[in-house]
């Protein structure tokens, strides 16, 4: 099992940046695949990205490629998002889960983090 832990969220205004890091418990980190998700009030939550066990393979909704980049230090045990150009859209809560199944996918993960807001004003 691993606990999850988001920070770096905040408020920014549109076209700046933030850069989210969710810290993993455990020692077994580098064996989850680890995605980023968010979630708007009364909306369903949504993919953002994810990457595999060594950061290799990367997914990436539309919405934030280009934009959005994911990294990972497994010797930190711990997986960001950098966020670049900001739009109002992407405000949301964003959480970190990790998936115990080595397929990079959008779905099918097994622990999540409790979330980070970000709000990005116009």
């Amino acid at each position: 099992q691993v606990q999850l832990v988001e920070s770096g969220g905040g408020l920014v205004q549109a076209g700046g940046s933030l850069r989210l890091s969710c810290a993993a418990s455990g020692r077994t980190f580098s064996s989850y695949v680890m995605g980023w998700f968010r979630q708007t009030q009364g909306k369903e939550r949504e993919f953002v990205v994810a990457a595999s066990r060594t950061g290799d393979i990367k997914l990436y909704a539309d919405s934030v490629k280009g934009r959005f980049t994911i990294s990972r230090d497994n010797a930190k045990n711990t997986v960001y998002l950098q966020m670049n150009s900001l739009k109002p859209d992407d405000t949301a809560v964003y959480y970190c889960a990790a998936r115990t199944q080595p397929s990079v996918v959008t779905g099918g993960y097994d622990y999540w983090g409790q979330g980070t807001q970000v709000t990005v004003s116009s």
